[in-house]
């Protein structure tokens, strides 16, 4: 898994897009469009990674089972934010920074790398900051997209820069 999907690293950038497209709609445009984008977009997180990466599930991988395990954790969760939005609108971003670090938990065990235990508790705490502070409904967005591209650009780099050194001493590229 680690090898085929780059850590999860450019899945971590594609999302943290969408996260940064929705929260454009939230400053510029409506709510409504800024949520519809998050939640109708996350559904393309896998799709636009796999056809970046141009692989899919489709070999035979005992991990493949959590990977659809844990990404089926997001649609099923998404009516907490839903709700929480309904109560107080600004709740939806800090809800949805909380539901997608939960979801990080279990590439911990999934990439086989305790840094996603990182980008969990950086996520999660910034929603509960986010909401308890008070912060305009953009933010949130903002934050969420910040944190995962940050996250995804400097694992890809340090994965690309280590795959790159393991080349120049041995010859061969490695995992």
């Amino acid at each position: 898994m680690r090898a085929t999907y780059i850590g999860g690293y450019p899945g971590a950038i594609v999302s943290g897009f969408i996260w940064l497209i929705s929260a454009s709609l939230a400053t510029w445009s409506t709510p409504r469009s800024a949520i519809l984008c998050l939640v109708v977009g996350g559904m393309f997180i896998f799709p636009i990674t796999a056809a970046i990466l141009r692989v899919g599930l489709s070999h035979p991988n005992p991990l493949n089972g959590l990977a659809m395990q844990v990404a089926f954790t997001i649609p099923l969760t998404i009516p907490l934010a839903g709700a929480a939005a309904l109560h107080r609108l600004e709740w939806f971003y800090p809800a949805m920074l909380a539901i997608v670090g939960a979801h990080y938990l279990p590439f911990v065990t999934l990439y086989g790398m305790r840094v996603y235990a990182a980008i969990a508790g950086v996520m999660i705490a910034a929603g509960l900051w986010i909401a308890i502070a008070h912060m305009p409904f953009a933010a949130g967005g903002w934050t969420g997209g910040a944190i995962e591209i940050a996250f995804g650009a400097a694992g890809l780099a340090t994965t690309m820069s280590s795959r790159a050194s393991a080349r120049d001493l041995g010859g061969r590229a490695v995992p």
